[in-house]
């Protein structure tokens, strides 16, 4: 485990095998919580380092994994949850009828700034941030191999690029997850799977981050990376030789949901973390990170639409049923596994 102070905050960011612990602190102090998400390590402590500045008296402790392996996490604590919030998880997720029973209903101030279509009409949940599916292109790579680039999934089934394509394991990874469903989703189940099969045969390997197949093609390890956009606008902005390219046929996204656990000794605090979610502060926060808002108040940066990101982004975001995503996620994982991970 690893801890810091930052602003006279006790701050965690907890291994797995250390959370009991971090959540008996927790649980012994009115005013700290145990908070779980699966938001990226640098728009996480962003996003933490602008709330002490609006909460400083507030003790957030904070496990951080990744969608899928976090999904697992909650599941199997499920008779007992070690925490109080969950914080920027994936909407398919978090839709789990598992999962929504162990969350109790509440409305935070401020939550008319979130449309009602991006709320659980039971207000279990409420998502005010999201990502969408896009590719990393290392052009040095494509120039040294003599590689075109591709502006479509369809385009990556072309046999020049057989090893040269990394993408996320959807078991583990929230990205993942929702390129594979958005790819069903496009193109119906069967044939769906005939492409992932295709598709197959060029990938070099599939990664456990949704956000690693991107630095892997920007370090030129890969031509492309199977990622999400806001990683690519990141690594543009770092200097990488990369190009984002948003798939022709539609990206795959995700919305990312905040709950109240029904089972916290620490509902005060926790409301008073799920209010601060959607204030100005954090709002400003999210349009410094994310590619897709829900809350009103805030414009795109000037360096996402230079890095490629179009103003009206609904324009190339594939209309996702999270619905059907959530519902058919083990069937999908379970034979996704059985034919990809075996080999």
């Amino acid at each position: 485990m690893s801890s810091h102070r930052r602003g006279g905050l006790f701050r965690s960011l907890i291994a797995g095998t250390a959370i009991a612990a971090v959540a008996g602190i927790a649980a012994a102090q009115a005013d700290s919580i145990t908070v779980y998400t699966s938001y990226e390590e640098d728009e996480l402590a962003a996003f933490l380092e602008r709330m002490e500045e609006d909460l400083p008296d507030l003790e957030v402790n904070v496990l951080r994994l990744s969608t899928g392996d976090l999904h697992a996490r909650i599941l199997a604590e499920a008779g007992n949850p070690q925490h109080d919030v969950i914080w920027g998880w994936a909407v398919t997720s978090m839709v789990d009828p598992r999962i929504q029973d162990m969350l109790e209903p509440y409305e935070p101030a401020n939550i008319d700034r979130v449309p009602e279509r991006f709320r659980d009409p039971d207000g279990r949940w409420f998502a005010v941030t999201g990502y969408m599916g896009a590719f990393c292109v290392n052009n040095m790579v494509l120039e040294d191999k003599g590689l075109p680039m591709p502006s479509s999934w369809e385009d990556l089934l072309d046999p020049v690029y057989e090893g040269e394509i990394v993408m996320p394991n959807p078991a583990s990874s929230g990205t993942g997850y929702l390129q594979i469903a958005s790819l069903l989703q496009m193109k119906g189940e069967e044939e769906g799977w005939e492409f992932l099969r295709a598709l197959d045969k060029n990938m070099a390997q599939y990664i456990k981050s949704g956000s690693r197949p991107c630095n892997v093609a920007s370090q030129g390890e890969y031509a492309i990376g199977a990622s999400y956009a806001l990683r690519a606008i990141k690594n543009i902005n770092e200097g990488y030789p990369i190009t984002m390219v948003i798939p022709s046929e539609g990206a795959g996204n995700e919305l990312e949901a905040h709950g109240l656990m029904a089972s916290s000794d620490n509902k005060d605090a926790a409301k008073r973390f799920l209010d601060w979610t959607l204030s100005d502060a954090a709002v400003d926060e999210y349009y410094n990170w994310k590619e897709i808002v829900t809350v009103s108040g805030g414009s795109i940066p000037q360096n996402f639409l230079d890095a490629g990101l179009p103003e009206d982004i609904g324009s190339v975001m594939y209309d996702m049923d999270f619905a059907w995503s959530a519902e058919n996620r083990d069937r999908i994982l379970e034979q996704w596994q059985s034919e990809f991970e075996s080999e």
